[in-house]
């Protein structure tokens, strides 16, 4: 037997995968391994290093629960989330709309409600119209599209986060009319920081980070034959567009507020048209 290596270490590690049947499988793993084995090389990582980063992964996965998901907090500030949407949406329609973040306060079983319903629920805040249409890259409407919104209060929080986050609230689900048409009312959303209080808190504020995203609205729009599309809108003018700390804000997707008044009440206004592709990956253009 020989003295073991860094080098035969690694290539032994890699050997030991060869019989695994799933392709993909050993594909992903095997990579992890060569690139996690790198890294202890590239960084001279030591013992104590190295349990001090199992202590961090230990208590990120402590904290998750059903209400809160730190590993995926973790993914997003240090934007593996980010580089995982566009690898995702690398050969993505260009007359679509771009994704976004799905982020860690989604929820699955918002109400469907009917057009125009508020989903503030006497929250605080300004008030807001938000208006859209669905359309396919033609710009054609799509009727019966399923329009999922969520988000953050006047207050930066999420329902999760409040004190009762059983209760549903600032999200609801629409259905387009046949002109591609949903609209909803709700209260202006404002920069929130992350959840900050746990290990991913800890990380950024030793790494001389701040933990806020810029106000945004988030949106989930599926329709049969087309591609689900995750994304959000961002309002023009916060002052994190620019250092997100979840890397999602993207120029195409920022709105600004305009004047609207219906039924003798006033309120600023998004208005957006999101464009989906249909299922399959577009052609190469020769």
């Amino acid at each position: 037997m020989k003295p073991p290596s860094e080098e035969t270490i690694t290539r032994s590690a890699l050997a030991r995968m060869s019989g695994c049947n799933d392709a993909r499988l050993k594909q992903i793993v095997r990579a992890l391994t060569r690139h996690l084995h790198e890294f202890a090389r590239e960084v001279n990582l030591t013992p104590e290093e190295w349990l001090a980063g199992i202590q961090f992964l230990t208590d990120v996965g402590h904290i998750t629960d059903h209400k809160r998901q730190e590993f995926i907090l973790l993914s997003d500030t240090l934007g593996l989330s980010a580089v995982v949407d566009l690898i995702a949406n690398r050969n993505r329609d260009r007359a679509a709309t771009e994704s976004s973040l799905l982020g860690p306060f989604f929820r699955e079983g918002a109400p469907m409600l009917p057009d125009g319903a508020d989903i503030s629920n006497g929250a605080r805040g300004e008030k807001m119209l938000v208006r859209g249409r669905v359309l396919n890259k033609r710009g054609e409407p799509i009727e019966d599209a399923i329009v999922d919104t969520w988000q953050a209060s006047g207050d930066g929080l999420y329902d999760l986060q409040e004190s009762d986050p059983e209760r549903m609230n600032l999200r609801g689900k629409f259905r387009t009319g046949p002109d591609g048409r949903f609209s909803f009312r709700s209260v202006k959303p404002s920069s929130y920081p992350v959840p900050n209080d746990g290990p991913v808190g800890k990380m950024l504020r030793a790494l001389a980070r701040h933990p806020y995203r810029p106000a945004h609205i988030h949106f989930m729009i599926a329709a049969p034959g087309y591609r689900t599309l995750t994304t959000a809108l961002y309002i023009k003018g916060d002052p994190y567009l620019n250092s997100d700390v979840v890397f999602g804000a993207k120029k195409s997707l920022i709105v600004g507020y305009r004047q609207s008044g219906s039924n003798g009440a006033s309120a600023d206004a998004v208005e957006f048209d999101f464009v989906i592709a249909p299922n399959g990956r577009p052609r190469t253009r020769r």
